[in-house]
């Protein structure tokens, strides 16, 4: 039984909670990886739809490097009528901040390139979670909490990021935006949120990052593709379970560190 996920007739639900994706055509183990298609479409169409129906969010902005290299995702967002920032290449952290105070987000999601299982439904969790505590200036949901690889999404407020986009000096802090947050934990108040029953799977990889990920999450959406974008994790997760031979398409592949260039 596949859990349909409704999708709402806008995104309009809380003003200025936005979700920044980050996304570039130049990656080194799979380059141009967020406009190979799945099922007939890009990568980044399929995480902008699935993010569409988030609840919880008011807006979505695609940030990108301002190079020549960008003009496909460019036009991607043009023809998805999404809001775009072009900034540095390298200093991904710069162009978070400024894509945030060009469009006035106050609370930034943020969701990489590379993700397209992101569910919606989780973000929307994570979003009540942060406003409804109020007492962190951070939480994630990734693999430090036992997720599988590729639900990752982190929430903090404008204040944060640019007390970080100011503080923040190692290049390796720049190029992965959060990392001064969460290892300066005597400044910020962090929450590394711990997955629950069926959710606690740290050994899939559901991103895309390799020419193996890439035929497993094909696998996935032609297998579910009746349902367009209308799955669920869970669902993602029956589906693996009663398929095991899908999981070893990619269980070999190792996520570079992020000192890796």
């Amino acid at each position: 039984m596949v859990h349909m996920i409704e999708e709402p007739s806008d995104i309009k639900t809380r003003k200025n909670v936005g979700v920044i994706v980050q996304a570039r055509m130049t990656s080194q183990r799979l380059p141009g990886k967020v406009m190979l298609r799945i099922c007939g479409k890009p990568i980044i169409e399929h995480i902008y739809d699935r993010l569409r129906m988030c609840r919880n969010i008011s807006d979505i902005i695609l940030a990108i490097p301002d190079a020549k290299e960008s003009d496909p995702l460019e036009e991607q967002a043009k023809s998805m009528n999404c809001h775009l920032y072009k900034g540095d290449e390298h200093d991904v952290l710069s162009r978070y901040y400024h894509a945030a105070k060009a469009f006035g987000v106050d609370t930034i999601i943020r969701i990489t390139g590379d993700c397209p299982l992101v569910d919606p439904t989780v973000i929307d969790r994570l979003v009540e979670d942060f406003l409804g505590k109020g007492t962190y200036d951070y939480m994630a949901i990734g693999t430090e909490g036992n997720f599988p690889r590729g639900l990752d999404s982190e929430i903090f407020g404008f204040e944060t990021l640019e007390k970080v986009h100011r503080e923040a000096r190692l290049e390796y802090e720049r190029e992965h935006v959060t990392p001064y947050i969460y290892q300066h934990q005597d400044l910020f108040r962090v929450l590394f949120i711990e997955a629950q029953g069926k959710l606690r799977r740290p050994e899939l990889r559901l991103t895309v990052d390799t020419e193996e990920d890439l035929l497993l999450i094909r696998e996935i959406y032609s297998r579910l593709r009746s349902y367009g974008n209308h799955f669920t994790i869970e669902d993602v997760l029956v589906l693996l379970d009663n398929n095991p031979h899908l999981q070893s398409i990619n269980k070999h592949i190792v996520q570079k560190d992020i000192h890796s260039s």
